[in-house]
């Protein structure tokens, strides 16, 4: 019966772990994120040699750096994806203690790198930030605290996850890196409202996220600054959101051209933050507009497969995850037209950044685990159960 509702495949568990992996796994969505890690690649060509010419690197220094931490990233998240979602809780939370305690250590043993926020932990040649990591370990210890709250006799968890996300947006404002802190709401806030959170909590959540924005704005200079600069009709052609905005115009429809572009020299960040620009000016809208695309799939056809999913907590955190991932690209590219203040924040696959690409291949491993088809059983049997 469940198989004839909801088409999902009977699968042996006695099967070879890969076979059994790969009928069950989601394939668009998993092409789908190799293809924006191929984009990637071919932006860091475009991006990334003016900058190592200004620091004295080898022309591809960047990109063979950036397909390095990629094909670590690919490996995690092939890893990742093959296990259960039991072992992905368990990993998680262990992932997540790890980095929460990192992330209060932070002041005493962090670095800013000269940025203003000390975000990086450096270790020795490289540097980390455990704001990456932090996310899907939230995402999926939270949606357990909540899923535990619909078992009979269970904890408050829809309290004990409140009082995380507060905890760990309180940690991430302080460094600061308000993107993160939002982001962690954000996901924190979908998960809630999916778990069947009363309306007037949310109204109340987003009440108070406004108090703190205005706290922050009148206490923080870093804040204050990107807010004022955002709000600002007039837009310096010399900062990075006035280059980025020109070469989005330059661009057009098919872009100027492959190695054409020139905000590649003007931007610091053209392999990183603003990548996205890169993309637009050398290839134009049609690049943007499939890049938009690829994101819009994943988180789709993530969003539709947990539809089908009757755990509670594989829903929960399944929605978390697919909904960090999207609102982190719509982020990102929402600042680089100016839709947004600027950020700080990373497209996923897309952007150079060893911290974020692995990171976002564990997130991405994690939502492919949980979004497999796999045998649920009869309603009247989980029913059953639960009555017992």
């Amino acid at each position: 019966m469940t198989e004839m509702v909801y088409g999902t495949i009977p699968v042996s568990t006695g099967d070879p772990i890969l076979p059994r992996w790969w009928r069950t796994i989601d394939k668009f969505a998993l092409t789908c994120v190799l293809s924006l890690f191929g984009i990637g690649i071919l932006l860091g060509l475009a991006s990334s040699p003016p900058l190592a010419e200004r620091t004295g690197m080898a022309p591809f220094y960047y990109v063979i750096k950036q397909a390095q931490f990629g094909m670590l990233a690919m490996i995690v998240m092939f890893i990742t994806s093959m296990m259960s979602p039991k072992l992905v809780r368990r990993l998680a939370t262990l992932g997540f203690g790890v980095t929460f305690a990192i992330i209060i250590a932070l002041p005493f043993i962090g670095t800013d790198f000269g940025k203003g926020a000390v975000r990086w932990l450096s270790l020795g040649g490289f540097s980390v930030q455990p704001s990456e990591f932090l996310k899907p370990g939230f995402i999926v210890v939270a949606a357990w605290l909540m899923a535990s709250a619909h078992d009979l006799g269970g904890p408050p968890g829809r309290m004990y996850s409140a009082i995380l996300a507060a905890t760990v947006c309180l940690l991430l404002a302080l460094q600061p890196d308000f993107g993160q802190a939002c982001l962690v709401l954000f996901a924190w806030g979908v998960m809630y409202f999916v778990g069947g959170a009363p309306m007037f909590l949310l109204v109340g959540v987003a009440g108070l996220t406004i108090g703190a924005g205005m706290f922050a704005y009148g206490n923080s200079e870093h804040f204050a600054r990107r807010i004022d600069g955002f709000l600002s009709a007039d837009l310096d052609p010399r900062t990075q959101l006035g280059f980025a905005t020109n070469a989005i115009r330059e661009g057009g429809f098919f872009g100027v051209g492959i190695g054409e572009g020139q905000v590649k020299m003007n931007l610091p960040d053209a392999h990183t933050d603003f990548i996205i620009a890169v993309a637009a000016e050398e290839y134009g809208l049609v690049l943007v507009g499939c890049i938009a695309l690829l994101y819009m799939t994943i988180v789709i056809r993530s969003l539709y497969r947990l539809t089908k999913e009757r755990d509670p907590f594989i829903r929960l955190a399944g929605t978390g995850l697919a909904c960090a991932f999207g609102i982190q690209a719509v982020i990102n590219m929402g600042v680089a037209v100016r839709l947004l203040p600027a950020k700080g924040m990373t497209l996923p696959f897309v952007s150079y950044g060893g911290s974020s690409v692995i990171a976002s291949g564990i997130l991405i491993g994690m939502l492919l685990a949980l979004t497999r088809t796999r045998s649920q059983g009869d309603i009247g049997d989980i029913l059953l159960r639960r009555g017992r």
